[in-house]
């Protein structure tokens, strides 16, 4: 029998059991997962490198004191959740995330400002990577809990019982609120958009 065989459960008692090899399963099953919200959620790969790293250091410590009243993968986004919440907030206190923003005047103290030609890219990649900067631009403007639910429900593809444990909602409520959060997307999308790239 594979690892891959072995379910979470059992990866967690071989754990408590003192089977380090488990944990490191574990790693290895959500470490992508994992950072992919970190990243939709921070915005900056190092920032989302590090809060990764942290959710993965609080799963070791309480993961002997996992219950099981949930799966483990939607205990891990609960705990990955948070710790991006706590990240932000402290962020946003030390404002980490204020710049200087590329549109309004410049200022007379500082060069002046040179933006790169955002003319038509020329292969797929270039294409995807601007989508995905584009997205990135859009989940950032989005409040807290809209965001949370499109990273968790579209970026994820968690279940909406999934994410209705995650985030304590009811089924009902994620659902409604997933629709009003991909609506305000797709009207923030809207405006950065350029006519000949709809």
């Amino acid at each position: 029998m594979t690892t891959n065989d072995v379910s979470d459960a059992e990866l967690v008692r071989r754990f408590r059991d003192g089977d380090r090899a488990a944990y490191a399963e574990i790693v290895r099953r959500y470490q992508h997962r994992v950072f992919t919200v970190c990243l939709r959620w921070m915005g900056d790969r190092e920032v989302a490198a590090e809060v990764a790293q942290d959710v993965f250091l609080a799963l070791y410590r309480s993961l002997p004191g996992f219950r099981g009243d949930s799966s483990l993968s939607t205990w891990i986004f609960r705990i990955a959740v948070n710790h991006c919440k706590n990240r932000r907030l402290y962020r946003r206190r030390r404002h980490a995330d204020q710049h200087e923003p590329l549109e309004g005047e410049e200022r007379d103290d500082g060069p002046a400002r040179q933006l790169a030609d955002d003319g038509p890219g020329t292969d797929a990649p270039l294409h995807a990577a601007q989508a995905g900067a584009l997205l990135q631009q859009g989940l950032e403007q989005l409040a807290e809990e809209p965001r949370q639910i499109i990273v968790l429900r579209d970026i994820q593809d968690l279940s909406y019982e999934e994410i209705a444990d995650i985030l304590d909602l009811p089924r009902g409520t994620v659902k409604s609120r997933l629709h009003r959060a991909r609506a305000e997307l797709a009207g923030i999308l809207a405006r950065k958009m350029k006519k000949e790239d709809l």
